[in-house]
């Protein structure tokens, strides 16, 4: 079965950007263009906007060109950022928890009213 099959969804790596369309790197062998207009389903001003060099993306093959190695991509009908999780982080309580708020809040409350009644004025 070849690696690389119409319709196929695979992750490339972003190699250049052109203002007609963004250069996607797969391997040693094969690399593909998404042209501009299938890259989104509205109007499309800056690529930029939607890529950078080198990141990691998810592209749909549309065709392949298999004498010159070459695909034809699109990102249009995909979520094609590879989305990165975060890592959690362990909430540690501090001694005061709460109370700094609630002894704070009386002097935010007066402070807030005197500006309102400044800007009404």
């Amino acid at each position: 079965m070849p690696k690389y099959q119409k319709g196929k969804i695979v992750e490339g790596i972003v190699s250049g950007i052109e203002s007609y369309g963004i250069f996607v790197s797969f391997d040693e062998f094969y690399s593909g263009l998404i042209h501009i207009s299938e890259v989104s389903r509205n109007f499309v001003k800056d690529l930029h906007d939607f890529v950078e060099i080198g990141e990691n993306i998810y592209v749909e093959i549309l065709d392949i060109d298999e004498n010159q190695n070459k695909l034809k991509l699109s990102i249009k009908n995909i979520n094609y950022k590879k989305t990165k999780r975060k890592a959690k982080r362990k909430i540690i309580e501090t001694v005061s928890g709460f109370n700094t708020l609630a002894y704070k809040l009386p002097t935010w409350i007066k402070e807030n009213l005197e500006k309102s009644k400044n800007v009404t004025k």
